[in-house]
């Protein structure tokens, strides 16, 4: 007979029953393996997934940003040629200012989302120094009195004109630098000193200093500031806004161009941010532009009927505008396979071709048109793109000058002038 054991209070039946019902531990955790593994594979396969999939939501993002940015950027260097008041020409230079940093941001936050890796990016392109450290004291002045703050701008006469290094980012790092100094300041002002470190052979070190006498931070706060997505405290982000991505980005874009970033606390209060890069030293003083601008403002500028491949109605727009002030006449198409039926035509001076269009994109359209027989396949061609990075493809396809969104009247003039001398002594 099978004893009997009391559970809560009723008879049941002894040991036997009560443990064939529960499973051994042993063929519990093999039936549950498959299925944990399973769930683990999931998680890795989403972790991995996910730098890949807003890695492309963010190119998508810039694209589409930088598209009416390039028209503000555009439209604003057009009016500052115009005859403006004091007053108009205050409200045209805030525009530009806010336009070039939204630019500037969009830039910092691809490379931050490129996994951390901020300076695979990073060109060695040449360019003029001088006039990107101009560039940013007309930014920051047009900032401060915006709001009402003092201004000053120190550039060193060491500076040398032709460097290589990186000028969209350095000039992005930059504005998030100026765009700080001038948020975080109530009263006083902001100054921007720029001047040279001693480098390697054949290298130049560069400082550009931006100071402010505004809320100040003390040492914990200066700590927390390089962490991404992180503001020195909560009251100053609830107060002042911002994410905290930039400083970030700013530290990884300068320590990819050699150099770092250092913050003091100034004696009467503020900040001083210091940004330091180091960058290669150029053969000739002489800017390979100044010459083309000079020609520009001297000699009468000669008409052009351009080709604009150009899919976006807005930047149809902006670059109409430009072409037709410079004395230009321009016509449209929105696909690249239209590009070398059209050419083939002729009448066409010169072709801008974006490089990002619906069915064929901008690099296969400017071969194709390079397959027609001369003169028509060594028309004058001009690459276009919101990203530096498509210059060499865009060249090795063969195009004879590039541009980078947003274009300002300035250099699309230079471009198109590079490009019909080089195609001049083609053919």
């Amino acid at each position: 007979m099978v004893g009997l054991a009391r559970i809560g209070g009723i008879m049941a039946p002894k040991s036997r029953t009560l443990r064939t019902t529960r499973p051994p531990k042993r063929r519990t955790t093999r039936k549950r393996a498959p299925v944990v593994a399973a769930r683990k594979a999931r998680k890795r396969a989403a972790t991995t997934a996910a730098p890949g999939i807003v890695e492309a939501a963010l190119a998508a993002f810039a694209h589409e940003v930088r598209t009416p940015l390039t028209g503000i950027l555009a439209i604003s260097d057009l009016l500052a040629t115009s005859d403006l008041d004091e007053r108009e020409r205050r409200w045209v230079d805030t525009i530009k200012a806010g336009a070039e940093h939204l630019a500037s941001l969009a830039t910092l936050f691809v490379d931050a989302a490129r996994s951390g890796h901020a300076g695979t990016g990073v060109r060695q392109d040449l360019f003029d120094l001088r006039a990107l450290a101009r560039t940013a004291g007309d930014s920051l002045a047009g900032r401060a009195a915006a709001k009402g703050l003092r201004s000053s701008v120190d550039i060193s006469e060491k500076l040398p004109a032709l460097v290589i290094g990186d000028p969209v980012r350095l000039r992005a790092a930059l504005e998030n630098l100026i765009d700080n100094a001038v948020k975080f300041t109530e009263q006083g002002g902001v100054t921007l000193a720029v001047s040279t470190m001693r480098g390697a052979k054949g290298r130049i070190g560069v400082a550009f200093a931006v100071s402010d006498s505004g809320i100040g931070l003390t040492l914990s706060e200066i700590k927390r500031l390089f962490r991404p997505f992180s503001q020195a405290n909560v009251s100053i982000a609830s107060r002042f806004g911002g994410a905290g991505l930039g400083l970030s980005s700013v530290k990884q874009l300068a320590r990819a161009m050699g150099g770092d970033i250092a913050i003091a606390q100034r004696r009467n209060g503020g900040t001083i941010f210091t940004l330091s890069v180091t960058l290669a030293r150029a053969k000739s003083e002489k800017p390979a532009s100044s010459g083309a601008d000079a020609e520009l403002s001297s000699d009468p500028v000669q008409a052009l009927r351009v080709l604009s491949v150009e899919d976006n109605p807005f930047g149809r727009v902006v670059l109409n505008t430009i072409l037709s002030e410079l004395g230009h006449q321009a016509e449209f198409i929105g696909r690249g396979e239209a590009a070398t039926e059209r050419i083939a035509q002729g009448g066409f001076d010169a072709v801008l071709m974006d490089m990002v269009l619906p069915g064929i994109d901008g690099i296969e359209a400017i071969r194709r048109i390079r397959s027609l027989s001369p003169p028509l396949g060594r028309i004058a061609i001009i690459g276009v793109s919101g990203r530096g990075d498509d210059e060499v493809a865009s060249r090795e396809a063969g195009a004879d000058a590039f541009l980078v969104k947003p274009v300002s009247p300035r250099a699309l003039a230079t471009a198109l002038l590079e490009a019909t001398r080089r195609a001049a002594t083609a053919t």
